[in-house]
């Protein structure tokens, strides 16, 4: 879109919540008119190492040398955070505003950069995680611009915007689930996704959903016994000389590179980081939006709902569970307490909460954690 922008003459803004998401779309932009053989010339005011670095784009130093190259040197694009779009000077810069991730910019945000432009586009997935909370807020602030806009809906309405309905990402076996449980079942999987597979004896191998039962007791926000299930997993596919399939039915060896390891607390993301080998990519759900992996492993920690730190809204999140599951491209895994699928809902929203927990349960295949023995049998409950 923004490149087709450029072409047509138009100046086009970039913003996000984030200086490494505007460098990541901006970026990506560069390259998008380089392969379309458009010209662009592009202006970014960002902190110190987090500037793109396309020979397309100038670094600014300040406001004014980004309003400079717009107005003096013919930038077609320009890029910085709501503080730069904001200022009253910017008021009709460009001519379309992009923001991405607008899941996560709040609504007095969004409506504080919008004069800058004449036109704005929101990027993103509310089903994916809430934007930063800091503070507290009057009811309705945490509720981001593409929330409001969506008024409850888990997906856009035609008459609103544009769903994209296919994954580039996820083999079926795992759209599946993330289709069914937060999309309304409108996300299917492009067709040569469903080549993609982890090629190993082990039970994790294939495709699609994964549960590892693991028996413990009296653990908040971190568990020993699940950091052991999840080493032996890792060692089990590196040692095996483990291989997976892509998209275009190319086979790699399996690498730590390509193994995701996530965790809803820091405590666990350490424990999990001290035992693991190095290379391997570890840490809480917030650290991996927008990042991928041939296998995904969620270590949930907790062995009990009662004895989430945070509560079940925490430790339940639909969207975090959303951005766990749907990192994976062949398989993901969840490590986790059968305690947490014998939950006593007292709450419509907890039965909401746990409902995704237990449609995972039915649509996976359960791993012995003790023998990597497959069990499809699925003995846990709602209470």
């Amino acid at each position: 879109m923004i490149v087709e922008l450029v072409r047509r003459g138009r100046r086009v803004g970039i913003t996000a919540v984030s200086h490494k998401v505007i460098t990541n779309l901006l970026g990506e932009v560069c390259r998008a008119a380089a392969e379309a053989g458009v010209s662009l010339k592009g202006v970014q005011k960002a902190n110190d190492g987090d500037q793109c670095q396309h020979p397309a784009v100038t670094p600014a130093k300040d406001n004014q040398g980004v309003l400079d190259a717009l107005t003096v040197w013919s930038a077609q694009v320009a890029a910085g955070s709501a503080w730069l779009w904001a200022r009253e000077e910017m008021a009709g810069s460009v001519d379309v505003l992009f923001v991405d991730e607008a899941g996560q910019m709040s609504l007095a945000n969004v409506l504080a950069v919008s004069q800058a432009a004449t036109s704005i586009v929101l990027l993103g997935d509310p089903q994916q995680l809430d934007q930063p909370q800091r503070g507290l807020h009057p009811l309705g602030a945490e509720v981001s611009a593409l929330g409001h806009l969506l008024n409850g809906r888990a997906t856009i309405a035609a008459d609103q915007g544009v769903f994209l309905t296919e994954t580039r990402r996820l083999h079926p076996d795992v759209c599946a689930f993330t289709s069914e449980l937060f999309y309304e079942g409108r996300l299917a999987s492009r067709p040569e996704n469903a080549k993609q597979r982890l090629n190993t004896r082990s039970p994790l191998g294939g495709t699609g959903l994964r549960l590892v039962p693991v028996e413990h007791s009296g653990n908040q926000n971190e568990s020993q016994e699940e950091v052991e299930s999840v080493v032996a997993s890792v060692d089990d596919l590196l040692r095996s000389g483990a291989t997976w399939t892509d998209k275009k039915d190319e086979t790699h060896a399996l690498g730590p590179q390509d193994i995701l390891i996530v965790a809803p607390y820091n405590a666990q993301v350490s424990a999990l980081a001290e035992r693991l080998p190095a290379g391997l990519r570890v840490g809480t759900v917030d650290k991996f939006q927008g990042q991928e992996a041939p296998v995904v492993l969620y270590s949930m920690a907790t062995s009990t709902p009662e004895d989430a730190p945070r509560g079940m809204e925490f430790l339940y999140s639909l969207n975090r569970l959303n951005v766990a599951v749907s990192r994976a491209r062949c398989v993901a895994v969840i490590v986790a307490s059968p305690a947490l699928f014998q939950v006593q809902c007292k709450t419509p929203r907890q039965i909401e909460l746990a409902n995704a927990f237990c449609r995972y349960l039915e649509m996976a295949r359960r791993v012995e954690a003790r023998d990597h023995c497959v069990d499809d049998r699925l003995s846990f409950f709602l209470g």
